[in-house]
């Protein structure tokens, strides 16, 4: 089991910053790629940014490339989304995913198992 836990979540305006963490214990956090995803009101779930375990592979959704930064610390078990020039559409509910090792950078809701609570951001225009 690997429990997660988001924050850093919060109002901002248009163009501002924010940074996302998320806490995991449990089973070794290293061993799991990491991921965050998005969901707004009405809408499917949305990928926005996947890392490997070594931290040498990253993969962003379309709509937060250039703007959005995923990273993560092994020794703090924490993964970060760093979210810049935010747009009023960038507000949703951001969840902190965690898949196996094996399954390798999947951008699929479908391949991670444990999930988090969520954080709201809200992007005010």
């Amino acid at each position: 089991q690997v429990q997660l836990v988001e924050s850093g979540g919060g109002l901002v305006q248009t163009g501002g910053s924010l940074r996302l963490s998320c806490a995991a214990s449990g089973r070794t956090f290293s061993t799991y790629a990491m991921g965050w995803f998005r969901q707004a009101p009405g809408k499917e779930r949305e990928f926005v940014a996947a890392i490997s375990w070594s931290d040498s592979i990253t993969v962003y959704g379309d709509s937060v490339k250039g703007r959005f930064t995923i990273s993560r610390d092994n020794a703090k078990n924490t993964v970060y989304l760093q979210m810049n020039s935010l747009k009023p559409e960038d507000t949703a509910v951001y969840y902190c995913a965690a898949a196996p090792i094996h399954r390798g950078i999947t951008t699929a809701t479908y391949e991670y198992d444990y999930w988090g609570q969520g954080t709201q951001v809200t992007v005010s225009s």
